[in-house]
Parts: C-alpha cells; structure tokens; sequence
C-alpha cells in the first residue's frame, strides 16, 4: 500500500465512511475549517458504498487521500488501511520514528468539529504527556450526551448490569452504572478506561507500543479493545468535556439487524479475549449465555417493534 511521506506530521485523520455521503461532507468542511492545529492530512476509507460518497470526495475534497474498498472491510480494517498509509504498523514496534505523525485521530464521518476542537484536544494531549488517548464530549443533534463518549471496560459484571438494564435503572450508582459511566459529572475531566471511536484521539507512542486495531472486530469494540491494550501498556485515557463535538450517531447503521448482532457478538469477542482466562468454568459458560440470551431477547424484541428496515442488515461504518 501507498505510504504518506509524514515528515513533521502533527496529525494524522483517518475517516471510514459507509453510505453517508452528505455527512461525510459536513465533516470534512469542519475538519478543514480547524485552526490552530498544526500540518494535518486526512484519509478516508470508503467501505464499498452504494452512495455517491467517493465521488463526492474525489470532486469536493482532493485534498483527502481516498481509498476506496469494493466490500465493506469493517470498521477495524479500514482504520487500519489508513493507519498503514500514514506509515503505522500492524504489531508493536520498538523504539519511537519521528517521521510518524505526532498524532492519530480516528473520526466518524458523522461528526461536525467547532473550529478549535482539534488544536484543543492535541493541546489537552500535550499537556497530560502520560495520555495514550483522550476524547471530547460528544453531544447528539438534540444536544444530550452521548453516553458512549466515555466508557469503563465492558468486564463481566458491567456488561451483566447493561445487559439487564440495571445501569439505567441506577444511572447514578458507581456499582451498576460503570457501562457508560452515567454516575459521572458529564462536565468533569475524567480519566477513564475507554473513549469511543467517534472521536479517538491516539499518541504515535501509544500506537507503536500496541499495533493496530484488532480486525477479528467488525463494528464494535475494536475501540474498547484498543483501549484496553493501551492501558495494560501503562497509558492513560482521559475523557475532556472542555471540547464539545457533534454526534449524529450510527448514522450508517441506525436500523440494522446486522449491526446489533455485531454489537453482542463484540462482547463475546472482548470477553474471551481479555476475561475468558481467569474466569472460573461455571462462570464463563454463565456469562457466555447469558450474552446470547439477552441479546437474542434485545434482537426479538426490536424486530417485533419494526425497528430493522432490512432483516439481512445493512453494514455500518462506525460506532
């Protein structure tokens, strides 16, 4: 694959986009109307879509290096194909090259940035030099949180409480509530486990000690995951409400069956991966279980409200 010449690179952007062309477009025009953020360079990978998003950048955007997929690769795969382009590699590496870019941000396309967000957030990276990743707060068109924007890890018990919706019964107990941490002050710094994808900002540091994003994920929880390895590195996360940005949220994947069923089958993913090995064998096949039951109940329980506009799904882009 073609490599950027990323000398003195302060950030690096990478964008997956799937069928959302005129958000895309907003977001583009947001990126591009930054100030104070340095030299920037922005890749985004198209996953196959039916739309007119690649065309739409190639004639708007030809400032963007575009890649354009034939299949829908998935959200970790994609990201990686722009990491790689900025010349980052798939397993850890020893030492620090200074020709990368300072940063990476990953980016949804259907986020709208204020103009100072990024130089706010490398700034915030900057002076919490221990911080693998930070994030902003992210708000949904109608102005409330979205929730995911800061995140402990999915362990057994926090994803027990989400899965029997006893977070949101108890949205402000620390014991029941850590999924997406609703306990907290949503206007407080906070150092966090995880932030989403949506808007993930990574030092170069951080991503040589880890690699790249695991693509056995397909849409969900390659962010969670990163995060997880990031801090057993002995990194940081820092959640920054300081800088707010705009979150349509799964624009690509509202309505999809497909994109549910990739939601349970990432916690099984996440669960085998980081808990499987110290976890007692009566308790694994319980928590294996119980993921298939309640999500099975979850994907019922939509389908008999009409909620999938299509039962084969139609793959996402991003979180």
């Amino acid at each position: 694959m073609e490599r950027m010449a990323t000398d003195l690179l302060d950030l690096a952007i990478v964008i997956v986009n799937y069928n959302t062309s005129a958000l895309l477009r907003d977001c583009l025009r947001s990126v591009y109307a930054s100030r104070g953020v340095g030299k920037f360079a922005v890749c985004v990978v198209d996953n196959a879509s039916s739309d007119d998003s690649v065309e739409m950048v190639r004639t708007l955007f030809p400032q963007v290096h575009l890649i354009a997929n034939t299949r829908n690769a998935g959200y970790p795969q994609a990201n990686n194909q722009g990491l790689r382009y900025f010349g980052f590699h798939d397993t850890p590496v020893v030492g620090v090259d200074q020709t990368l870019p300072r940063f990476v941000l990953l980016l949804n396309p259907d986020t709208v940035l204020p103009p100072t967000a990024l130089a706010e957030m490398i700034a915030f990276m900057e002076a919490h030099p221990r911080a693998g990743v930070a994030g902003p707060k992210l708000v949904r068109l109608d102005g409330s949180l979205d929730r995911a924007c800061r995140r402990s890890f999915p362990t057994p018990a926090s994803s027990l409480w989400h899965l029997t919706r006893l977070d949101r019964l108890f949205p402000h107990s620390p014991r029941f509530a850590r999924y997406d941490l609703s306990y907290l002050d949503p206007d407080v710094v906070t150092q966090v486990d995880a932030v989403v994808g949506a808007f993930m900002l990574v030092r170069r540091e951080a991503i040589l000690q880890v690699g790249l994003l695991d693509e056995t994920f397909f849409m969900y929880g390659e962010d969670l995951d990163w995060a997880k390895r990031i801090t057993d590195a002995g990194w940081q996360v820092w959640y920054n409400p300081a800088v707010t940005v705009t979150h349509v949220k799964e624009a690509a994947s509202r309505h999809s069956y497909r994109a549910r069923v990739e939601f349970y089958r990432a916690l099984v993913i996440f669960y085998q991966k980081h808990y499987r090995a110290t976890t007692p064998f009566w308790l694994d096949w319980l928590i294996r279980g119980g993921i298939v039951f309640f999500g099975g109940l979850d994907l019922l329980a939509r389908r008999l409200r009409g909620q999938f506009r299509d039962a084969r799904g139609r793959e996402g882009g991003g979180s």
